[in-house]
Parts: structure tokens; C-alpha cells; sequence
């Protein structure tokens, strides 16, 4: 059972999922609300410019009609007369074309869905498979495309029918009016009809949008595995990071026993802690070259043993020690009598080998800050 729900896409997609979609060219994307911009667009244009795009119109039509007896006898002008009304029919409908054309790539924007990628410009064969195409008709997405175009059917059907019967009385009126006047009235009634039938499409885009995201985001969902494995990938495994941390810490540890030898002196807890220090001409103050507890501790005390470091048993020392100095730095200032007194013991302890007489006695009551002194665990 562990195995089965580690295989099923519970998990949201992670970012890297994400991105990697978008490279691929996988976005979100909703007809529906590209159609609706885009008609909602050219109804607004039309209907604050819809007068303004007549006249424009008429007077081309007119030109356009308007032969002279130098065309009628040169037909070769003939092309660049079509083209100079061309270009003016251009520049007369400019604006409702760069409009249209904001209003077709504006949508990605909304859906956070801009982006370029050539992976989908290449060719796929399976989208060439007949009987991949014949599921994608059957599929899921098809039963849903086919509700939504039963709906906007019905619903742009019943809107016109509706405005039909609302204007019935206008329609009808047309007929005993002039020309102009009826072609202008006649024009704001397709205006305003097209403008509210347009509108009535903002249902199907509000409940077509939060489902194309959720359709969206749903094919992404990952196993825990593929989380697991991501993560690996992202972060390192796990296992091997370990494994490359514990090589470190032993390597770091060969080269402070390789230290010891040359330590002025080890503090002990007796059995808990050691902590060997050295202290040369020209340094600061004393360091710290080794320090450990428990097995590592027994390991710098027989190393010291073998290579004749003296050794002091100051439990409150070597717990200060262990707890605020690191290896390969000056011990704490606030040590440093207490320290002191350790390396005076030990001089002295070195001349009476060297020379005789009386045998130092080892300090017993050192100079060690009780709140840098931890607890025995």
C-alpha cells in the first residue's frame, strides 16, 4: 500500500516542475478568454467608433468608384490606384486592428503564461499517431470543450433571441424611416447587440479560466517519489552528502592528532574531555591544537602518553576549554590566567627534569570563570 500511494501524483508541482514546463512551452492557455477579449475589443472599437469607421468607409467606397478618363485610358494605373486605396483603408481601420492584435496577445499575460520556447516548434510524431488522436477525441478534454461550446451556443442563441424581442419595436420602425436615418440606426442596433452578446461570454470565461488552471496544475502534480528525487538532485543525496561529511570530519581529525605530539600540555577532565595546547614564541596567546570527549579524548591522552605531552587534570578548565575554544585558535580571553598558570606549571615541571630540586605542585584551585564552565551531562 506504501508502494501504490508513493506512485500516485498527490503532490503539487514543484517550482523546478514549474520552470521546466514552461521551457518545454507547457503553460496554461484559455481560448475562451482570448475569443472574449478579442470580440469584446472590436464590439467596444465599433461601437465608440462605429460612426467614425462609416465615414471612413464612404469616402473610400466613393474614391474607389470615382474613375477619371486618364484611368479609363491608361489601365496601367490602374494597380497603383488599388494600391494608394489599399494603404488608405489601412491607416483608416489602423486602429481597430492594433487593438485586435493587444487584445490577442494579452492573454498569456493574465494567466502568467508569456513565454517563448522553440521546443515546441519541433516535430513530435506522436502527435501524428491516428490513434493518439483518436483518444484525445474521446478523452476527457473533448467531453469538456464539447460542454463548452453546447454552452456558449445556448447562451449567445438565447441573448440574441432575447435582444430580438426586446428591439422589436425599433427593428420594425426602421421601415418608416429615411435611408440615412434608418442605415444609422440600424447600425447602433448591431453595435449594441454585438456588444452585449459579447458580454454574456464573460460567464463561460470565468468558469473556463479557474478550470484550464486546475486542468493545468493537475497534469503537473508529482509522486512523493519524484519530489524525493528532485529534491536529491537539487540538494545533493542525502547518503552521499553524509558520506562526504563523515571523510571530512575524519580527515580533520587525523590532522589534529598529527598536533598532539607537539602539544606544550593537555587539560583533562580526567576521563571526559581533553584538550591539548600550545604555546609558541611569537604568539598571541596560547591555542588550541586538539580537543575532544569520550573516545576522541582517550585518543589525544594516549597519543600524548606515547609522545611524553605533560598532562593536568582540571575538569573546570577542560570543560571551558572544550565548550568556547575551537581547534587551531587562541583559547578565550577570559582564560587566559587560568591558562597561564597551567603553562607556569608546566615550565616548571620542565626544568625539574632537566635540572632537579624540588617538584612543582600542580595548581589546584584555577582562575576559571564559573559561567564559562558547563554542566556535566
Amino acid at each position: 500500500m506504501a508502494e501504490e500511494s508513493d506512485l500516485e501524483k498527490t503532490e503539487e508541482p514543484t517550482g523546478r516542475r514549474l520552470e521546466q514546463a514552461r521551457e518545454k512551452g507547457q503553460v496554461p492557455h484559455s481560448r475562451e478568454l482570448g475569443t472574449f477579449l478579442v470580440l469584446m475589443t472590436a464590439a467596444a472599437t465599433l461601437w465608440m467608433m462605429g460612426g467614425w469607421f462609416v465615414q471612413r468607409a464612404m469616402m473610400l467606397t466613393r474614391k474607389g468608384f470615382t474613375l477619371d478618363a486618364q484611368l479609363m485610358h491608361e489601365p496601367g494605373l490602374m494597380l497603383p490606384r488599388l494600391a494608394d486605396l489599399s494603404i488608405d483603408a489601412l491607416i483608416a481601420f489602423s486602429p481597430l486592428i492594433g487593438l485586435l492584435v493587444l487584445a490577442a496577445v494579452l492573454p498569456p499575460f493574465f494567466l502568467n503564461a508569456w513565454v517563448f520556447s522553440s521546443t515546441a516548434f519541433m516535430p513530435d510524431l506522436k502527435r501524428m499517431n491516428p490513434l493518439a488522436g483518436i483518444g484525445r477525441m474521446f478523452s476527457w478534454n473533448s467531453l469538456m470543450e464539447l460542454g463548452k461550446a453546447t454552452l456558449k451556443a445556448v447562451l449567445i442563441g438565447g441573448v440574441a433571441v432575447w435582444l430580438i424581442w426586446k428591439e422589436r419595436e425599433e427593428i420594425f420602425g426602421l421601415y418608416s424611416q429615411t435611408i440615412d436615418a434608418a442605415l444609422a440606426h440600424a447600425g447602433d442596433l448591431l453595435g449594441f447587440t454585438f456588444l452585449v452578446m459579447v458580454a454574456a461570454l464573460i460567464l463561460i470565461v470565468v468558469a473556463d479560466v479557474p478550470f484550464q488552471l486546475w486542468q493545468y496544475y493537475d497534469k503537473l502534480k508529482m509522486t512523493k517519489e519524484e519530489v524525493k528525487q528532485e529534491m536529491k538532485e537539487m540538494m545533493g543525496d542525502p547518503y552521499v552528502k553524509g558520506r562526504i561529511r563523515s571523510l571530512q570530519m575524519q580527515a580533520a581529525r587525523k590532522r589534529m592528532m598529527s598536533a598532539v605530539p607537539n602539544a606544550d600540555v593537555i587539560v583533562t577532565n580526567p576521563t571526559h574531555y581533553a584538550v591539548a595546547l600550545s604555546y609558541k614564541n611569537g604568539m598571541a596567546a596560547p591555542r588550541v591544537v586538539a580537543k575532544g570527549m569520550g573516545a576522541i579524548a582517550q585518543k589525544i591522552k594516549e597519543i600524548g602518553a606515547e609522545n611524553a605531552v605533560p598532562m593536568l587534570e582540571a575538569p573546570p578548565l577542560a570543560r571551558a576549554l572544550y565548550k568556547h575554544a575551537s581547534i587551531d585558535s587562541e583559547i578565550p580571553s577570559a582564560l587566559y590566567n587560568a591558562v597561564a598558570e597551567v603553562l607556569a606549571y608546566i615550565y616548571q615541571l620542565s626544568h625539574w627534569r632537566d635540572v632537579g630540586g624540588n617538584y612543582p605542585m600542580p595548581p589546584r584551585s584555577l582562575p576559571v570563570p564559573p559561567e564559562l564552565v558547563p554542566e556535566v551531562a
